[in-house]
């Protein structure tokens, strides 16, 4: 039952933020006096509608998209310049536009979307794209302003190891020896206050002290409970990963992880918890960044699905993943049963969750392709261009950019993007990712 809501509140998640979306090209198409026909959110056979004073609202059963319907997206015949050819691709162009010509009611010709100026179609396609930028960027900054984010480490004690692992081990054998502190009667809530006599006031001066003394005895200073005592500790000589500075483990010329020897007591901090109300931004800011690298790369990335998918590969915990596999994402998190992790906590995972899918609905809606929004926008700024090249040479302006001429390729990335979704479900389903 618990993954089950966790179903429902991404479900409900996402269609607040689809509905959003389309009224982020709703609103401004309708200030610029674009006749807005139809709003809808989901696709196929319509549950419910109502019809407003030239708009109809409503939803519809598959709950996976919307749209809204602006007359006259593609300008009629006599207004650009004519297809030549008479094969399939001219007829798709032709059929293509007088379905939208159709769509215009007699008299409202002045209402169409192709009569608009070119920063002005700029604005309505951008602004879906933006308002899931801008839901991504408040759900991040609330949770962050709400939960808080980690701070600098403190040296108050929060948890102890039970062993010393080697470099890259997570669990503990019988074969591992006893971690130093553990072993010395250290305890989770223990404040650290000096190490051999000297007060010390940061962790990095305490981790930086313990690692260059492996099989020397140090005294601890340490609180506890309004108490002082010293501890006696000898860290143990400890192999751990190098790491750049971006956070990536170094290898040598074999790639093969390098290690260097430290000493090790087997200590984890508490942190410090902050409040910022720009953590959302920065945070927005590295989601979305990797958000477009995937996007960049993302024939690569839906092979590697594949490849993993039909068992040729393991599948990597960063891969691409449906909305079956977000959904099932969601469905862990609120199911999880692990100490420590309440309510609050899930709220917050679930609430992130839905902020990484707005930033991935922006970036993948700016892809500069029709049908996608960002196809739309890239023949706005052509129209600039055409504009601007014109009154340079003191022409006449030119026509309106002529977007049917592009639905050859819009069907051509539909069907990619349906190939795509099938691959990306099909892999959800048979090996999917797992974050609990």
């Amino acid at each position: 039952m618990a993954e089950v809501v966790g179903w429902l509140v991404l479900i409900v998640g996402l269609l607040v933020s689809v509905a959003l979306h389309e009224l982020g090209h709703m609103l401004p198409a309708k200030r610029f006096g674009v006749r807005v026909s139809e709003y809808f959110v989901g696709f196929g056979p319509k549950i419910w509608s109502r019809k407003g004073k030239e708009t109809e609202y409503g939803v519809k059963a598959i709950p996976l998209g919307g749209y809204v319907k602006l007359i006259g997206m593609i300008p009629p015949a006599e207004r650009v310049k004519p297809v030549k050819g008479t094969g399939r691709i001219a007829q798709l162009i032709a059929d293509t536009r007088e379905a939208s010509v159709e769509e215009i009611p007699e008299g409202e010709d002045h209402r169409a979307f192709y009569h608009l100026t070119w920063w002005r179609k700029a604005i309505v396609m951008f602004g879906g794209p933006f308002v899931n930028l801008v839901i991504a960027l408040l759900l991040f900054t609330g949770v962050f302003l709400v939960m808080g984010t980690p701070g600098e480490p403190t040296l108050t004690i929060n948890s102890l190891s039970a062993c010393v692992a080697p470099a890259g081990q997570t669990e503990c054998t019988a074969d591992d020896p006893a971690a130093p502190a553990a072993a010395a009667g250290l305890q989770a809530g223990d404040t650290v206050t000096a190490v051999d006599g000297t007060a010390i006031s940061t962790w990095d001066e305490f981790t930086a002290y313990v690692a260059d003394r492996p099989g020397q005895e140090i005294v601890l200073g340490v609180e506890r409970d309004g108490s002082a005592m010293d501890i006696p500790v000898t860290p143990a000589l400890s192999e751990r990963y190098v790491y750049d500075d971006a956070g990536a483990v170094v290898t040598d010329a074999n790639g093969d992880p390098m290690t260097h020897e430290v000493g090790f007591v087997g200590i984890a901090p508490e942190s410090t918890t902050v409040h910022s109300v720009t953590s959302g931004a920065e945070y927005t800011a590295y989601v979305l960044g990797a958000t477009v690298d995937a996007v960049v790369h993302l024939p690569q990335k839906v092979y590697d699905v594949a490849l993993a998918a039909a068992g040729v590969e393991e599948r990597s915990t960063d891969s691409l993943v449906s909305v079956v596999g977000v959904g099932r994402i969601a469905g862990e998190i609120s199911s999880a049963d692990v100490d420590g992790y309440g309510i609050g906590a899930k709220i917050a995972d679930e609430l992130m969750l839905l902020g990484s899918l707005n930033l991935a609905l922006f970036a993948f809606n700016m892809i500069p392709l029709v049908p996608l929004d960002g196809g739309h926008i890239a023949s706005a700024l052509w129209q600039a261009v055409k504009n601007g090249w014109a009154r340079l040479r003191g022409l006449p302006r030119p026509a309106p950019v002529d977007v049917a001429r592009m639905m050859p390729v819009a069907y051509g990335v539909f069907a990619l993007l349906l190939v795509m979704g099938a691959i990306l479900i099909y892999a959800d389903i048979v090996v999917p990712i797992s974050v609990v």
